[in-house]
């Protein structure tokens, strides 16, 4: 007898979804209880003996043995008379056990218990991918795209595992096709339809912020430190570094020899600018670095939340960056509200007007 294939079922499941195997058990005794419920109208009598490396499957029943001319319970009782045949042994209030052959069953018994093993499988695929991808949050993976929606686009995982990436999180302007291979942050998981959706993203900074992690050692080894990220997804990033060691240079770590680190990660966010910045306490040195590429003339701290900045005609466009871009970057990178003035050098003053108020 094959055990209806149901062990083996199990086995295969287990290798590849790496189940528990006392909860497998306990999931596969489940499923033949409601048979014997089905068969037998009760199963609280029966005892259900599980081998899964051999592939066994025993189940036992306990009745008791009862005088041939009282009115019997056909579930829990047997009579004397019909147990001597068996076992001359017992005798009356005894415990007569006996072992149920799974070839007895009906076959909608059968039918029931496979059912109930798949909707039971589906559940447990199920509960297992969304528990999985929760302790996967703010991991980077690789996926496949495989559908382009209007508000959203499908990926595939080595796994074969669905992610979904909405419009939101999408970098503008970049064209995926179908077959592109990404990477993206994973940012939520949770049950839509009773179907376990991953969420990821591609504008978040965490995505920079391992992105630096893969590519740079230092950063993953704690040598280097990111202080802060700041991103206009598909136009321009700031990252605030400092090193523990004063050995490292953080800024040639991050960006390699020629380039070749910071290079895969530009690529990766479609051509997306990155400015990495070494972090230091001195204010105005740092407002300085935030607004890279532009060089400065010097800069006035009026309080702790605002400074003016004062930079020659022809770096005021990269100060400010295409559509105010590299200012908004810098006032969130160091969290003080600048202003941009135009050094008049003409006049050997400064205009009365900001150029960014």
């Amino acid at each position: 007898m094959d055990n209806f294939n149901l062990i083996d079922s199990f086995k295969e499941f287990k290798n590849i979804k790496n189940i528990d195997k006392t909860y497998m058990e306990l999931l596969l005794k489940d499923v033949i209880k409601t048979m014997i419920l089905h068969t037998y109208g009760c199963n609280k009598n029966f005892d259900i003996i599980l081998n899964l490396e051999k592939g066994d499957i025993e189940i036992w029943r306990t009745r008791k043995v009862i005088d041939n001319n009282i009115k019997i319970d056909p579930i829990y009782e047997i009579y004397l008379k019909k147990v001597q045949k068996i076992d001359s042994s017992l005798s009356i209030g005894d415990d007569f056990i006996d072992e149920i052959i799974l070839s007895n069953f009906s076959r909608r018994s059968i039918l029931i218990g496979r059912k109930m093993l798949s909707i039971k499988m589906i559940e447990l695929e199920k509960q297992n991918i969304l528990n999985e991808y929760k302790n996967r949050i703010n991991e980077v993976i690789v996926a496949e795209i495989t559908q382009i929606r209007k508000k959203e686009i499908i990926l595939l995982d080595n796994q074969k595992n669905e992610l979904l990436l909405p419009k939101s999180e999408q970098i503008s302007f970049n064209f995926l096709k179908k077959g592109d291979i990404i990477r993206s942050v994973i940012i939520d998981v949770k049950m839509i339809n009773d179907k376990p959706i991953i969420i990821v993203s591609r504008t978040n900074v965490l995505l920079l912020h391992k992105l630096l992690e893969l590519e740079v050692p230092e950063i993953f080894d704690g040598l280097i430190n990111i202080k802060s990220i700041v991103r206009e997804p598909g136009e321009r990033a700031k990252v605030s570094v400092e090193s523990y060691d004063d050995r490292i240079d953080p800024i040639g770590a991050c960006v390699g020899i020629k380039g070749s680190r910071i290079h895969g990660i530009i690529k990766e966010l479609s051509n997306e600018s990155i400015d990495i910045v070494q972090y230091t306490n001195n204010i105005q040195l740092y407002i300085q670095r935030s607004l890279s590429p532009a060089k400065i003339s010097r800069i006035q701290i009026i309080d702790e939340n605002t400074a003016n900045v004062y930079v020659k005609s022809d770096q005021v466009a990269l100060a400010i960056g295409k559509n105010g871009c590299n200012i908004r970057l810098a006032i969130k990178l160091t969290g003080y509200q600048i202003n941009i003035y135009k050094d008049s050098i003409e006049n050997n003053n400064v205009s009365k007007n900001s150029i960014v108020n």
